[in-house]
């Protein structure tokens, strides 16, 4: 994010779950940038030693020395314990984050997302960390139609990625209430950015897009295309949880917050986007067609985010367009999976 837009207060001593991730390699690449000491844990299951590799490039020698890195999973005990030792603040972005996936197997998204998470809070007050920051999810606004989605108002989940969520917001408030631990959720509306994976079955709809324009690939879209997100940039994400990690947030004020532009773009026009900012440079010999087919299971139909509460409460400003953020992630993944310095 632009230094500009915030002025970090004095050191902590970070945890970041889900390090080698998408959204977790940013953070990483964030707090070295500010000089922060840093431990990392991730299993390496959809995380990316390559983006690893990219922060590295992007830092200063002294600045990566800063990095601690362990190889684990959030479900043992034992590893979290060892990853949070020392922090006075937690990032936690690990997760199985697939609404398909979870549909498919709900019995490991809640291993991973509930149980994981209690891991998180459980070592979080027993090693006396001063605030956790997790990622939630605007899928836990479920059946409710009323947009902008409000915090305070939300409907039957649709699949049991969302009731993961919902149940991690709940653990959050329940560890306040009984052991004085503060944790902040952030409901992501959809992320977008360079380092999110184009690849595997469940990949996000923009970095697969992108690589089927490059590909010279046709566009599918599941449903009639009228479907609609809050497409959010990865640097508002970032910002977001460093300001909701050290922002004075007193008794009675909210502990969750939306996380998106305040705006949504429907898929046949971020459809039209991406073939307007990727067409031009595709190496594909044929033009890319969209192409319909059925709605997916568990999807919300429509969202978007109200963001009064972050702009109240965490001063969050987003910086960077979707057109902006668009046009970084089809040079990101142009060059090959990386940014020219």
């Amino acid at each position: 994010m632009p230094p500009s837009t915030y002025h970090f207060p004095p050191a902590h001593r970070w945890a970041i779950t889900g390090v080698a991730g998408f959204i977790g390699s940013h953070l990483l690449e964030e707090l070295l940038g500010r000089d922060q000491e840093v431990t990392g844990l991730d299993n390496l299951t959809t995380g990316r030693t390559a983006n690893l590799d990219d922060v590295r490039s992007r830092v200063t020698p002294a600045q990566w020395s800063r990095f601690r890195f362990i190889r684990g999973d959030i479900t043992d005990p034992a590893t979290v314990s060892e990853a949070l030792q020392g922090a006075t603040r937690v990032l936690h972005q690990a997760a199985i984050a697939s609404v398909p996936a979870s549909i498919e197997d709900p019995a490991t998204t809640h291993h991973v997302n509930v149980t994981g998470f209690l891991n998180i809070l459980e070592a979080a007050r027993k090693s006396g960390v001063q605030r956790v920051v997790y990622a939630s999810s605007s899928a836990v606004y479920g059946d409710c139609t009323e947009l902008p989605s409000r915090e305070d108002r939300i409907g039957q989940p649709l699949s049991p990625y969302a009731l993961s969520k919902r149940m991690d917001e709940e653990y959050a408030a329940l560890f306040e209430r009984c052991y004085g631990l503060v944790s902040v959720g952030l409901r992501y509306f959809n992320v977008l950015g360079p380092r999110q994976d184009p690849k595997g079955a469940y990949a996000a709809v923009i970095p697969n897009w992108i690589q089927a324009l490059i590909d010279g690939r046709d566009i599918r879209i599941h449903g009639d295309g009228e479907t609609s997100r809050d497409f959010c940039p990865v640097e508002t994400v970032v910002e977001a949880n460093l300001r909701a990690a050290t922002a004075p947030l007193p008794e009675g004020s909210p502990r969750v917050f939306n996380i998106g532009l305040g705006k949504a773009t429907s898929l046949n026009q971020l459809a039209a986007m991406l073939q307007s900012a990727a067409n031009p440079r595709s190496q594909g010999s044929v033009p890319s067609k969209v192409i319909h087919g059925p709605f997916r299971v568990g999807d919300i139909r429509h969202s978007c985010a109200d963001i009064s509460l972050a702009e109240r409460w965490l001063a969050l400003q987003p910086q960077l367009s979707l057109e902006a953020s668009l046009n970084a992630t089809c040079s990101f993944m142009e060059c090959g999976g990386s940014t020219p310095l």
